[in-house]
C-alpha cells in the first residue's frame, strides 16, 4: 500500500461496506482484513481502537454521507411533496439499506452507550428528519394535514427501504415503479 492514509481509507471502506452489508456482530476484523488484503493485526495500526472504535467511525461517516444524499435530492423536488417523495424513494432505493431495525436492537447495544448514542442520533438526523421536514414543509403549504409527522416519515423511510428485501420476482416492473405507487397512497390516501 502506498501511504498511511491511502491504507486507513481503504480499511474504512472495506469495514463500511461489511458492517452495513452485515451488522456489527456479523463482522470480525479478520473480514476486514481479507477484503483489504492485509494482515488482520495490521488493523489495529490503523484504528488502534479496534472493531467498536472502527464501527463509530465508518457508521458516522456513512450516516453523515446519507444525511447529505438525502438533502440532496430534496432540494432538487423545490417544494413539490410528490416530487420531494419520489427523489427521497429513489435515493433511499439506490443506497444499500440502513437496517435501522438491526441497527437499534443489534448494533448499537454492542458498542458503548454514550457512542451508541450518537449513532442513534445519526441515524435519525439521515433519514426520518428530512422526510418529517419536507412533510412538515408540506402541512404549511396546506398541502397536508397530519399532526404527528413522525409517524408519516417513520413509515415511509421504512415502507421505501422494504423496497430492497423484495424478491425480483414479486417486482412489478421497477423497484422505483412500486415505491411511486407508494407515494400515491401516502399522499392521497388508500380510500381514493
Amino acid at each position: 500500500m502506498s501511504s498511511n492514509s491511502e491504507a486507513r481509507e481503504r480499511v474504512l471502506k472495506a469495514a463500511e461496506q461489511l458492517f452495513v452489508e452485515r451488522g456489527y456482530e456479523a463482522v470480525t476484523v479478520k473480514d476486514i482484513a481479507k477484503a483489504v488484503g492485509i494482515h488482520h493485526a495490521s488493523i489495529y495500526h490503523h484504528i488502534p481502537g479496534g472493531k467498536s472504535a472502527l464501527y463509530v467511525e465508518v457508521m458516522t461517516r456513512h450516516m453523515q454521507r446519507y444525511r447529505e444524499g438525502i438533502k440532496a435530492v430534496i432540494d432538487r423536488g423545490q417544494g413539490d411533496l410528490r416530487k420531494q417523495l419520489q427523489h427521497i424513494a429513489a435515493w433511499i432505493i439506490s443506497q444499500p439499506p440502513v437496517n435501522i431495525i438491526r441497527l437499534e436492537t443489534s448494533d448499537l447495544p454492542s458498542i458503548g452507550d454514550t457512542q451508541a448514542d450518537n449513532i442513534s442520533n445519526l441515524a435519525f438526523e439521515a433519514t426520518l428528519l428530512p422526510i418529517m421536514k419536507v412533510l412538515e414543509d408540506a402541512r404549511n403549504r396546506g398541502e397536508i394535514e397530519h399532526q404527528n409527522l413522525g409517524y408519516i416519515a417513520g413509515a415511509i423511510f421504512a415502507s421505501m427501504e422494504a423496497f430492497h428485501g423484495i424478491s425480483n420476482k414479486y417486482v412489478d416492473g421497477s423497484r422505483l415503479l412500486m415505491a411511486n405507487k407508494l407515494i400515491e397512497v401516502f399522499i392521497r390516501g388508500i380510500k381514493v
